[in-house]
């Protein structure tokens, strides 16, 4: 009987758990201005949490165990993990809904059972719990608990929590509302609470450890045009999928007239390249080894210069080698100078042929008559301008230059798996 009343108490409090999501966009019972409301929609807009079938979400309800281990393998992009542990809980049967999920939580040391063999499923987490979970999960972090001086009730933080709170607190994966100078440690977490905790969390991902991590699909946003965006997240590295495109930059000067064939080229990302889900895929200073593919000189009738290269290395600052096959994201894969450089050229030429045409003008028509100088300067002008814009025409093309930091963006021909980073 008791098993029995268990497991409806189970149903019960994970009805939101079961339910699919619903529009973000369109949270009935959380109004704008709402203190939670921007985690509660990124936790609904990203399935983490749901609402229910009248677009509720219930940000005061109570959050059970199973309802917190559901959220957490969904975050962890761990809610299809193939089960390969026997069920050892006496509370959970075969057949329960929420079987596959505890026994996730369990593989993956996430949420343990009782020492008694039991889950409890429906049990209530404290917010010292969440905490803990919150904690245990992330990166390795010695805190000094004198932070937990700040708030006006640490003393009735657990004093198993202490170095919990202590390392949360520096992580910045804590809830403090509504008074932010208390903690409020074991009042019962309500779904607003973690939906804040969830949030965060999801924002440093990069702080989990990696043994809690499933494989996920994130995406990147260098070019809007990109004709790829997405980042496979492994456990020890990120792929980058085929079609990504990146910006990178010069580490030096570079010219087409005083560059050959087969010479080696090199660029950097000075800046982390992360994806909108937060992980960094490539870091900082990261350099980017490339070749020379060839060169076609500036050509007459204006035709500039066309360099051609190929990335095929990324060598990150711990020392870290990745393949790579890209090329730039212009049109032929070329680089060449703008249409503004060229334009630039052409005024140049047409406005040092005005000059000298003016003085032409004036010169001839100075000497037979000083009375005429208007007329030579109006006949001058436009012959001289259109004489010049025709000279640069039909001159050579630009040379191809690059200062030291001049950015380009680059598309990767298949897919680069680049490890992760040692935090």
């Amino acid at each position: 009987m008791k098993k029995l009343f268990a497991s409806l108490m189970a149903v019960c409090l994970t009805a939101f758990c079961a339910i699919p999501a619903f529009a973000a966009a369109n949270i009935a019972d959380v109004s704008a201005d709402f203190w939670a409301n921007k985690e509660i929609v990124d936790v609904v807009t990203h399935d983490i949490m749901n609402l229910d079938e009248q677009n509720n979400f219930n940000p005061e309800g109570k959050v059970s165990r199973i309802c917190f281990v559901k959220s957490l393998l969904k975050l962890l992009s761990n809610d299809n993990l193939n089960v390969s542990i026997k069920n050892s809980f006496s509370d959970v049967a075969d057949d329960d809904a929420n079987y596959a999920d505890i026994l996730r939580s369990q593989q993956l040391g996430i949420v343990y059972g009782y020492p008694d063999s039991t889950f409890r499923a429906a049990k209530l987490m404290t917010r010292a719990e969440t905490q803990s979970v919150i904690s245990h999960i992330t990166k390795d972090k010695v805190s000094d608990t004198s932070v937990l001086k700040s708030f006006s009730d640490y003393r009735t933080v657990p004093a198993w929590a202490n170095q919990v709170y202590a390392k949360t607190l520096d992580y910045g994966i804590y809830v403090n509302y509504p008074n932010e100078n208390e903690l409020r440690p074991n009042d019962i977490l309500t779904r607003a609470e973690a939906a804040v905790l969830l949030s965060r969390l999801r924002a440093k991902l990069d702080l989990v450890k990696s043994q809690y991590k499933g494989d996920s699909i994130e995406h990147l946003k260098v070019k809007k045009n990109a004709p790829n965006n997405e980042v496979l997240v492994l456990q020890k590295s990120n792929v980058i999928k085929e079609g990504n495109v990146l910006e990178v930059a010069f580490t030096d000067k570079f010219r087409s007239e005083e560059s050959a064939t087969g010479d080696a080229v090199y660029f950097v990302n000075e800046a982390p390249i992360y994806t909108e889900e937060g992980t960094l895929v490539i870091p900082a200073n990261s350099k980017f080894n490339g070749t020379v593919l060839g060169i076609e000189k500036e050509k007459w009738f204006n035709k500039n210069a066309r360099v051609y290269v190929q990335l095929t290395e990324i060598v990150t600052p711990d020392g870290e080698k990745a393949a790579l096959n890209a090329k730039p994201f212009y049109k032929n894969y070329e680089l060449k100078e703008g249409p503004w450089m060229t334009a630039g050229k052409l005024l140049l030429y047409t406005v040092g042929g005005s000059a000298i045409g003016t003085g032409t003008g004036l010169g001839l028509a100075f000497i037979p008559d000083p009375v005429k100088i208007g007329t030579g300067m109006g006949i001058g002008a436009p012959v001289g301008a259109a004489v010049g814009l025709v000279t640069g025409l039909v001159t050579p093309g630009l040379k191809y230059h690059a200062k030291s930091g001049e950015e380009i963006y680059v598309i990767l021909l298949e897919d680069a798996s680049v490890a992760k980073q040692a935090l």
